[in-house]
């Protein structure tokens, strides 16, 4: 039965103090070399929590609060530094879409590339192939090299492969899908679609408003630590209060 696990999860990153160098300070470090300390970000902090089958989970905070790094983990993309995670499931992770796409293959193949990346076995690929282009609208541009894409068709391709799985544990980051309105409501409704079919879904998101309507838990993250986890209108009354609080 899919699950998720963390307990006392702590994810940490060290920063170069002079993240930004010109040439004119290039040459004076080698002309007058010092030492310079690195900075520790500490991303997340002291991270307990338990999702079990059947729960919708929103996460919310500031820029920089975790959201993104909390999803990470559950992915199995960042380790840990220290902590347990336990992920029980098949996971898929919808953000950097462009993950595993070959600039210089069509279109057919990376859909094929990117849906095996996400678990999709090549028989279940070559029945779905078809419903994924379609829903592309890409036509004959399926058939060019994706570097003659725009960003948007780029985006587009991304997103009818990656929410073409059947997942049992959904991590979501603010997903957006770019083109115009008929395909923007398109992709909502896949993505509503999607969500109901998994057995977990964590979704990060900065829009309040429509995270009851997907979510009956949400966690709060500031600074990497939990804030408060309970029900979702609580949680974000409380969140707008302290926002209001800081102003």
């Amino acid at each position: 039965m899919p699950s998720i696990f963390l307990n006392d999860i702590n994810v940490k990153f060290i920063v170069d103090a002079e993240m930004t160098k010109t040439i004119k300070s290039t040459v004076a470090q080698f002309l007058r070399p010092r030492k310079t300390t690195p900075r520790i970000v500490h991303a997340l902090q002291s991270v307990s929590l338990s999702i079990r089958d059947g729960e919708r989970v929103g996460l919310i905070g500031p820029n920089g609060a975790g959201k993104s790094t909390l999803l990470k983990v559950m992915a199995r993309i960042y380790p840990q530094n220290g902590g347990e995670a336990l992920i029980e499931g098949h996971v898929c992770p919808l953000f950097e879409f462009i993950t595993g796409f070959e600039m210089e293959a069509t279109g057919w193949d990376n859909i094929r590339t990117r849906a095996l990346l996400l678990g999709i076995s090549p028989k279940e690929i070559e029945n779905k192939i078809e419903e994924i282009a379609e829903f592309t609208n890409l036509g004959e541009f399926l058939d060019m090299p994706v570097r003659c894409y725009s960003s948007g068709m780029l985006l587009r391709l991304a997103f009818a492969t990656s929410t073409a799985v059947d997942p049992e544990i959904l991590l979501l980051d603010e997903v957006m899908a770019a083109g115009d309105a008929a395909f923007i409501q398109q992709a909502r409704k896949r993505m509503d679609h999607l969500m109901k079919r998994a057995s977990i879904v964590v979704f990060a998101t900065h829009s309040l408003n429509v995270l009851p309507s997907f979510c009956e838990r949400t966690i709060w993250l500031d600074h990497g630590r939990v804030m408060l986890d309970g029900p979702t209108p609580e949680v974000i009354s409380a969140y707008e209060r302290s926002i209001l609080i800081r102003q």
